[in-house]
């Protein structure tokens, strides 16, 4: 495995690992070789037997901005094509239309995004500022989320012509009302509204954050290694059999629709009406 250049490794203390979105100089954007070297991170500390938790957190302001929109949609499915990983099922990312397209979202953000949200290991996500559509997904994914209490959560891409981001855990995380409403309104919701409705576990003032998760993963770490991947497991494939799992996979088609009639009213995969940044991005035929 090559030496990642966006993410960094750390063992802060015996059984725990932390992996760090390392691109604050742009607040953590996420682009398809940050989403390759986050999950070889994880594979590395689910190869390692001595680690029994894993924390996810970011350097800098805000924990992430979200996706990277500056590529275009050819340079996004080429970088999914050039990190020569296989995560999911999927394949031929540079396909034209919307099969290319498809394809590079579904291995890159849908996939992944499944991937890490089963990994065998406990793991907490640290969120600092904020905490923007895509970088939703990496938050979500971890099975316990403590936020520090100047840490802002929205999903805005309601405004952008899209029915919320790749991996669709609203509903699950905030409640269907409250998560229509997150959507529609695209609005950003603070760490105290998030703990409120469930989606956060806990909200501490931004200097103790790193040292209130690290404690909680070492308390983790001091339980039996198989108990807790039993333990996940049971409580994964609960909300599986009440339907998550099939849930996600609609919304991603659901998702797809948005981007298709985007591509075919404004050459795009989003609606550039009441974004003007998007006006400068490059466009290719609907």
């Amino acid at each position: 495995m090559t030496e990642p250049e966006l993410v960094r490794y750390e063992q802060p203390a015996p059984g725990v690992a932390r992996i760090v979105l390392a691109r604050a100089e742009k607040h953590n954007s996420i682009n398809p070789q940050m989403i390759f070297e986050v999950n070889d991170l994880f594979n590395r500390a689910l190869a390692d037997n001595g680690v029994k938790v894993i924390v996810l957190a970011a350097d800098g302001r805000n924990f992430s901005a979200g996706h990277d929109i500056a590529d275009t949609c050819e340079q996004y499915q080429a970088a999914v094509t050039a990190s020569g990983r296989q995560v999911g099922h999927w394949s031929d990312f540079e396909a034209e239309g919307t099969a290319g397209w498809y394809a590079a979202e579904k291995e890159a953000y849908f996939e992944t995004a499944k991937r890490w949200r089963n990994i065998s290991k406990p793991t907490i996500c640290a969120v600092q500022g904020k905490c923007i559509a895509g970088a939703l997904i990496f938050a979500w994914v971890c099975d316990i989320i403590v936020a520090s209490s100047d840490a802002v959560f929205s999903d805005p891409v309601m405004t952008f012509g899209m029915p919320g981001v790749e991996w669709f855990g609203h509903p699950w995380e905030l409640g269907p009302r409250k998560a229509k409403e997150f959507l529609f309104t695209a609005d950003a919701w603070n760490a105290e509204e998030a703990h409120r409705l469930g989606m956060v576990n806990h909200v501490v003032e931004r200097d103790a954050l790193e040292d209130f998760t690290l404690a909680m993963a070492k308390k983790i770490a001091t339980k039996p290694a198989f108990a807790l991947k039993l333990a996940k497991e049971a409580v994964n494939k609960t909300l599986d059999i009440q339907g998550q799992a099939n849930a996600m996979d609609a919304a991603f088609y659901i998702h797809h629709l948005g981007h298709s009639q985007n591509f075919r009213v404004f050459g795009w995969g989003m609606d550039p009406t009441n974004v003007p940044s998007l006006a400068t991005v490059p466009k290719k035929p609907g």
